[in-house]
């Protein structure tokens, strides 16, 4: 540990959520010494609400993170208890791997992670200000009387900044239930200029598993075989004969490697890191729906609810609406669907998807056991909603750095978005940039046609966002050019300029990358009965070249993927070409529009 002006570090990260953990990572494996400061280093990695990573664009975002060096990916993978493809049945283009995982399981390795990673420090404090010079972040304070120095400075405070709870008409300060709140950061961000503004999010009651009753509920098994995130051939390793000596080669090799070649701190000492084989004994999720006595419940209790009664200033989640906007902004529906999701392997906790409310915990009693399945069940957290600042993220730089302040990154919630994928993806871009800051360097910028990080920052930085932003293949023009499959053949070029992957990985990567375009070189060229093999696939035809059936899962659907859509993906391309001439043109500063 250091502090003081004397002994600065090169990246401070303030929070160590989903976006902190990823914003940490990132810089410290790129070699700066790293600082992350969380309040309560417990919850680091916390999944506050649904302990679910994916779903439509969310898992593509996933894979990205995946391929420009991140952790989410592998840890979800090696903590999961139940996978799923998302739109199956679907082309490509519009699939998304979905895992429930372990909440305490995924938070664990996640901090592990973090304790055993070289250049990095973790630390117990709440940021309590900034430090400011000329016009830049040189710092912050803590609760603790010890200011931490350094060059540049990541902030991912989630839900905490000025955080409020609401249970009907109780509230509790806090970012979280059981958690604290961050009261003068907000008034350090107004005194440098920053703008701030009210966003809410909410969480549904968790209750006991064992007071389901499963009786005439619908089961939602897990796929067998699963889709996981991470990519594991560039890792040596073929996921479709995916066996247990192979997941302890790869958690060896995870655990004693870093991309800068040095062995992780605590290898020696036989410290092993929790999870376990991907796909193994999945836990099935269940269906169930909301009833009549539901809906009235709800319409008698209007005015008692946070939301409705008046309590609430931020504005919620449009696509992750409460129980109370659901009856009231969708009258004409008899009903709303419940995924009744278990918290993890060694706890009886159950998560209600679905029943995100603000209303009192008297009718939250009342309204889960109004449900079908949940007539006798026991709840052990109460459903809230909380109100936190964000700051609008029209304030910032494509890499994520604030316009008015130098040198200070923004990630996570606090940019106005919703989410842990979200989160992750704009930590990594942050804690990437944080350390070309302090290098000189040219930033990490992704484009739209690019990745769905790209999209997710670009649309933030541009258009900003009045409620909090989810992801959706619909947001992303170009999506055809962005499927879950291709993430680590897109991002190869930028993983290689920003040294995001240890080497041995970027090369079977660049591999993956020539083999691929020869095998869409053959399918073009080789012919077959009326013409070249190309021109059968897209005719419907399932004809191959000989020796494409040895080839992995991964590479062969990728392969097929590019050559029965290459007339849509050529314009999609010709598309995305006209959008890059456009974003050549530079506007003068000091235009009078």
């Amino acid at each position: 540990m250091q502090f003081g002006p004397n002994h600065p570090y090169d990246v401070i990260v303030c929070g160590a959520g989903h976006a902190g953990c990823e914003a940490a990572l990132a810089s410290a494996r790129r070699g700066a010494h790293t600082l992350v400061l969380s309040g309560n280093i417990d919850t680091i990695a916390q999944m506050s609400c649904n302990p679910a990573i994916g779903g439509l664009a969310k898992g593509n975002i996933v894979r990205e993170i995946d391929a420009l060096g991140g952790a989410m990916a592998l840890t979800t993978d090696t903590t999961a208890i139940q996978f799923r493809l998302l739109n199956a049945s679907k082309g490509l283009a519009v699939q998304g791997p979905r895992a429930q995982c372990d909440k305490k399981a995924y938070q664990f390795r996640m901090k592990h992670l973090l304790e055993l990673q070289p250049n990095l420090s973790i630390f117990q404090a709440i940021v309590t200000g900034l430090i400011f010079k000329n016009g830049a972040v040189i710092g912050v304070k803590t609760n603790l009387d010890l200011d931490f120095y350094a060059k540049a400075v990541v902030v991912t405070t989630g839900t905490f900044l000025r955080g409020l709870m609401h249970i009907g008409t109780n509230k509790n300060e806090g970012g979280r239930m059981g958690d604290f709140t961050a009261k003068s950061l907000s008034a350090s961000f107004l005194e440098a200029g920053i703008q701030l503004e009210r966003l809410k999010t909410g969480t549904p009651p968790r209750i006991l598993g064992s007071s389901i009753n499963f009786t005439d509920l619908v089961e939602q098994k897990g796929d067998t075989p699963p889709t996981l995130f991470a990519f594991y051939e560039s890792r040596g390793i073929d996921p479709a004969v995916f066996h247990v000596e192979h997941h302890q080669q790869m958690m060896r090799r995870e655990q004693s490697e870093c991309p800068t070649g040095e062995t992780c701190r605590s290898s020696q000492h036989g410290q092993q890191l929790q999870g376990w084989m991907p796909g193994s004994d999945q836990i099935s999720c269940w269906i169930s729906n909301t009833t009549d006595k539901t809906a009235e419940i709800v319409q008698k209790n209007l005015k008692r609810s946070a939301l409705y009664g008046g309590e609430i200033t931020g504005i919620g989640p449009r696509y992750c609406p409460s129980i109370e906007d659901k009856f009231v902004k969708f009258e004409e529906k008899d009903e709303h669907r419940i995924f009744l999701e278990p918290e993890g392997r060694n706890t009886d906790e159950w998560y209600i998807n679905g029943l995100s409310t603000s209303l009192p915990f008297d009718v939250q009693v009342e309204l889960v056991q109004s449900i079908k399945g949940l007539e006798n069940a026991r709840l052990l957290r109460p459903a809230y909603a909380v109100e936190y600042d964000f700051a609008p993220p029209q304030q910032l730089y494509p890499s994520l750095e604030s316009r008015k302040v130098e040198g200070l990154f923004f990630a996570g919630q606090i940019n106005g978005t919703s989410g842990y994928e979200e989160a992750a993806g704009q930590g990594l871009v942050a804690g990437i940039n944080a350390v070309a800051k302090v290098r000189g360097e040219q930033p990490l910028v992704l484009q739209r046609h690019e990745s769905y990080i790209g999209v997710l920052i670009d649309d933030l930085v541009t258009k900003g966002t009045k409620e909090p932003y989810r992801m959706f293949t619909a947001r992303a023009e170009h999506r055809l050019l962005l499927n879950h499959g291709s993430a680590e053949i897109r991002l190869t070029h930028l993983a290689d300029k920003f040294q995001v992957l240890d080497s041995e990985r970027l090369e079977r990567v660049k591999r993956i990358v020539r083999q691929t375009e020869e095998w869409v070189k053959k399918f073009e060229e080789e012919k077959t009965f009326k013409g070249t093999f190309a021109d059968a696939r897209r005719r419907g035809e399932k004809v191959e070249p000989e020796g494409f059936d040895k080839l992995s899962v991964a590479m062969r659907e990728e392969i097929l993927y590019r050559v029965e859509y290459k007339g849509y993906m050529d314009r999609e391309k010709r598309s995305a070409e006209k959008s890059m001439d456009l974003e050549k043109v530079v506007l003068p500063q000091n235009v009078n529009y």
